[in-house]
């Protein structure tokens, strides 16, 4: 199918991509989580074990529920020689839009093109998202917030083809009763709280080193 210049970039005008995060999958969970926390500064906001593969989620600001998210070695791999290991390799990259609006109307010009595969629409409860490979293989999530937070990781189905109004009822419905559910702006003002109340504690821990 003939490429649609003129549409994309008329869709590029319109689509302000945010970078949001890096989805990873490592080989050792513990040592790379201590790194980032110890080293990088930043927390652990969501941990589980997803089908026996651990995963976390971590971030540094208020506004992103993970800037980065560890897939851990999958059962029959761990305790193996890390050299027999694949290779720590990136699982997709990820940006933000600011309405599902946008993220329905990506979703009509991936279908129409032929160079992109695997598009894949999943609701994690707190966002509506695209994943799909780019021309050469490389995974890319797209996806804009819902009304919503609750714990990670959540995975559904959404129909973009469907309105807005059946979307939001749609995901609602399937995440009402997943814990930590609630509105999005209490999640990021409770981690804005966190960051603060953190970054005051380090302020008067080096406040005090310096004084000794």
């Amino acid at each position: 199918m003939p490429v649609d210049f003129a549409a994309i970039l008329k869709m590029r005008e319109r689509m302000q991509l945010r970078w949001s995060h890096v989805f990873l999958q490592v080989r050792d969970m513990a040592r790379m989580v201590a790194f980032y926390t110890d080293v990088l500064g930043f927390e652990v906001t969501d941990r589980s074990d997803d089908g026996g593969r651990a995963v976390a989620f971590l971030s540094q600001v208020p506004t992103d529920h993970h800037q980065i998210a560890f897939l851990g070695p999958a059962a029959n791999e761990a305790g193996a020689d890390e050299s027999a290991l694949p290779n720590t390799r990136v699982g997709h990259f990820a940006f933000r839009v600011p309405a599902l609006a946008e993220v329905r109307a990506l979703h009509r010009r991936l279908q129409a093109d032929a160079r992109v595969t695997e598009i894949n629409p999943i609701a994690h409860g707190n966002a509506w998202s695209l994943y799909f490979a780019d021309p050469e293989g490389n995974g890319i999530e797209v996806f804009c917030d819902s009304p919503w937070h609750v714990r990670q990781p959540q995975g559904g189905t959404w129909d973009p083809a469907a309105s807005e109004a059946e979307i939001h009822a749609a995901t609602r419905a399937a995440f009402k009763d997943a814990p930590g559910f609630g509105p999005i702006e209490r999640y990021y003002a409770n981690r804005a709280l966190q960051l603060a109340r953190r970054r005051a504690s380090d302020d008067r821990d080096a406040e005090d080193e310096r004084e000794r």
